[in-house]
């Protein structure tokens, strides 16, 4: 086994139990994707790294490209970032943001690897789904790999934006089937995010870490 492919299964089984002792978390949908793809996932919380961390499959070595300036200009985020999360910093400022996206995110969808964006760009703070921006559908396509959908419930209440302690509640992860970037918009994925997030998919599977 690799030292990447290691340091995912660490992260993933250390992710499950942070998940148990914090409320549970139950994971509905298949993962179909094989090989590099991208995730878009609603974002209310910083649990929702550490949940989706727990629900993605190991093999699939999440990734998650993330503002450098928050998680890299303290060093005990820059710790939880590179140890614990495995962020790929990105700049948010200038006139290149794209670019430095890509740049960022191109070699780990390369290797296969699964990158986790959150088009939002922001944490909500009164649980409505923000409109999602296109860095993430224009990174598929310039990678020429599938994309994501995937709704994140129940973490605004276990760690609200803002908050400084945990409070243990139910969470959720559901999983859409992957979408070819060319066949759709950023608004189609909100909305589909958005219908994972209010209906329930069949066939549910739920992790041996619900409490």
């Amino acid at each position: 086994m690799s030292a990447t492919r290691l340091t995912s299964v660490l992260r993933h089984w250390l992710w499950r139990a942070v998940c148990a002792v914090s409320g549970g978390l139950t994971v509905t949908g298949r993962w179909q994707a094989s090989g590099g793809c991208v995730v878009v996932a609603n974002h209310a919380s910083h649990a929702d790294t550490a949940v989706l961390l727990a629900a993605l499959p190991a093999d699939a070595q999440p990734v998650f490209a993330a503002a450098a300036d928050y998680w890299f200009d303290v060093p005990v985020r820059r710790f939880v970032a590179t140890s614990l999360i495995g962020v790929l910093p990105v700049r948010r400022t200038g006139d290149d943001t794209y670019a430095q996206l890509l740049a960022a995110v191109r070699p780990a969808l390369k290797a296969g690897r699964t990158v986790v964006i959150y088009p939002e760009g922001t944490r909500s703070t009164d649980g409505e789904v923000g409109e999602f921006r296109s860095g993430a559908l224009r990174l598929a396509r310039d990678c020429s790999v599938p994309i994501v959908p995937v709704a994140v419930l129940g973490t605004a209440k276990v760690l609200p934006k803002g908050a400084g302690f945990i409070s243990p509640a139910p969470m959720q992860v559901r999983v859409g089937e992957p979408v070819d970037p060319g066949t759709t918009s950023a608004p189609r994925l909100r909305a589909q995010v958005m219908a994972l997030r209010d209906d329930f998919l069949p066939e549910p599977r739920e992790m041996a870490c619900a409490a």
